[in-house]
């Protein structure tokens, strides 16, 4: 069972609007990614300074995703945009090492915060095509992925560049059963 079937488990009418927040640091990849899910070009990409909003239609779910710069600057802004999020996708650059410890702080944050509890998140693990790419289950145990109790969650490897790996979608096995639960609960 896939994100959007829980998805139209949890919402009522079909063709309902689904808000997802982009989130993560700097240079991890939101934009592309986002481009890439959007079927657009990815060949001119620049820093994102403020947001950038997508609406991409997929399985009867018109998707509006928030993509939030992640520049140190930009990151306490992020909370503005927190107020009805349906789905938290937070991207990891997977071949910036010197940074995990930054951004699992930054996730362990977004974690922590009221607007987004029992908000479901998709951690992509990107620039899985670099050869000095963590694998997803390094960064998972790094950041103590385990460890979150409150919400369903989903790491997933990809790569922005190449689209590969990049869909919007929870993997079977315990995390499906996890989402099963929360669409019962609500």
């Amino acid at each position: 069972m896939g994100l959007l079937s829980i998805l139209r488990k949890l919402k009522s009418a079909p063709d309902q609007e689904v808000r997802i927040l982009l989130l993560g640091l700097d240079n991890a990849g939101k934009t592309t990614l986002l481009k890439q899910l959007a079927s657009e070009d990815i060949s001119h990409i620049t820093p994102t300074q403020g947001f950038n909003i997508k609406s991409v239609q997929s399985q009867g779910f018109k998707l509006n995703v928030w993509d939030i710069g992640g520049q140190r600057k930009i990151r306490p802004y992020w909370r503005n945009y927190f107020e009805n999020t349906d789905i938290l996708i937070y991207v990891i650059d997977s071949a910036d090492r010197k940074r995990f410890e930054e951004t699992g702080q930054e996730l362990a944050e977004l974690l922590e915060e009221e607007k987004l509890s029992c908000v479901p998140v998709l951690i992509f693990a990107n620039k899985q095509d670099l050869l000095t790419a963590a694998p997803a289950s390094e960064i998972a145990e790094g950041l103590n992925l385990h460890t979150i109790r409150d919400r369903v969650w989903q790491i997933q490897s990809c790569s922005a560049l190449t689209g590969e790996g990049v869909q919007l979608r929870f993997s079977t096995g315990y995390e499906q059963e996890r989402l099963q639960a929360a669409a019962v609960r609500a």
